[in-house]
């Protein structure tokens, strides 16, 4: 890990661009620190999915799919607002079509290799009975959650070990979820059998390790930021699980902390354009208690403990 933060920091003498309008702390606390981390991340996870994951199965290569070219994405991204000195790069219309022409081209294969009366089927959690069949609509359903989850983790990753550590604790509810679901007794789980998604968990299991490694580095004062290399990629393999498994509701309880930070900055966008004024002190939602006084570390441990009791809750839906 160190070589590689090294050899970032050697090649961004002034580190990732902070936001003018963020928090004025982070101008010096986070200044000269380096970006693109996320290539540790994406680097040993496709690693570890490589070694132990059987990848002639459809959904492993179609996450190895997803995690090249989100990650790749968010590595141009990320190297033009270094070498810009501008936090806005990318233009966000070319960033949302890559995004949703892979996450189509992902739903679209997930969808064909699900099996046939399962594959288009919604299912709420705590509502074993409750499911609808969205037939055509499935997929532009898949896409958003696989778009918009990848962009709800790049939102939350404002903070130093912040995304990181909220999706080890999202990815542990997914890896039990997606090991359950391919026992032939899946159905005592509250859960539909999805042959060989045990495949599934061990992607989830490399992403944690992957995620478990990087905090190490990103815990505060963060020696290198994921950047949108890795916040990219990761919100869209979490997004990509929660369909590989059937389980795209319950990524909206276990996933609730991204999913706070994003509608933080729907309402902040909406009311300010209504009304001329801030509905929040600042978005997204962790930078509103920064500017209420709380501490940095104070922000993360509550929204890591937030984070696991949704995590729990979500549990909750296979007792």
């Amino acid at each position: 890990g160190l070589p590689v933060i090294n050899l970032l920091h050697k090649h961004q003498k002034t580190g990732q661009p902070i936001r003018s309008d963020g928090p004025q702390s982070h101008l010096k606390t986070k200044k000269g620190t380096p970006t693109m981390g996320g290539v540790l991340i994406l680097g040993a996870s496709i690693l570890a999915i490589l070694l132990f994951a059987n990848i002639t199965y459809h959904f492993v290569w179609v996450s190895l799919l997803i995690l090249v070219v989100y990650g790749a994405t968010g590595f141009v991204d990320d190297y033009w607002k270094v070498k810009r000195q501008n936090s806005n790069a990318m233009t966000a219309r070319m960033k949302l079509f890559l995004q949703f022409l892979t996450a189509l081209v992902a739903a679209s294969i997930i969808t064909a290799a699900t099996p046939r009366g399962l594959n288009t089927m919604l299912f709420f959690p705590y509502f074993k009975e409750l499911c609808f069949n969205l037939s055509w609509l499935y997929i532009p359903f898949a896409v958003v959650v696989i778009s918009g989850t990848s962009n709800a983790v790049n939102l939350s990753d404002g903070l130093d070990g912040l995304a990181s550590g909220l999706m080890i604790i999202a990815l542990t509810v997914f890896l039990a979820v997606a090991y359950c679901c391919g026992l032939p007794n899946a159905v005592d789980y509250n859960m539909f059998f999805i042959p060989r998604s045990g495949e599934i968990a061990v992607i989830c299991a490399a992403l944690i390790g992957a995620c478990l490694g990087f905090l190490y580095f990103n815990k505060p004062k963060a020696k290198v930021f994921m950047g949108d290399t890795g916040s990219l990629a990761l919100g869209a393999i979490l997004g990509a699980v929660a369909v590989m498994t059937k389980h795209e509701i319950l990524l909206a309880v276990v996933g609730g902390v991204f999913v706070m930070e994003t509608v933080s900055v729907m309402i902040q966008v909406v009311y300010f354009k209504r009304t001329g004024k801030r509905f929040f002190r600042m978005a997204p939602l962790h930078h509103h208690f920064e500017q209420l006084g709380w501490s940095e570390k104070k922000v993360v441990l509550s929204f890591w403990g937030a984070a696991v009791v949704l995590a729990l809750l979500g549990a909750l839906a296979f007792l």
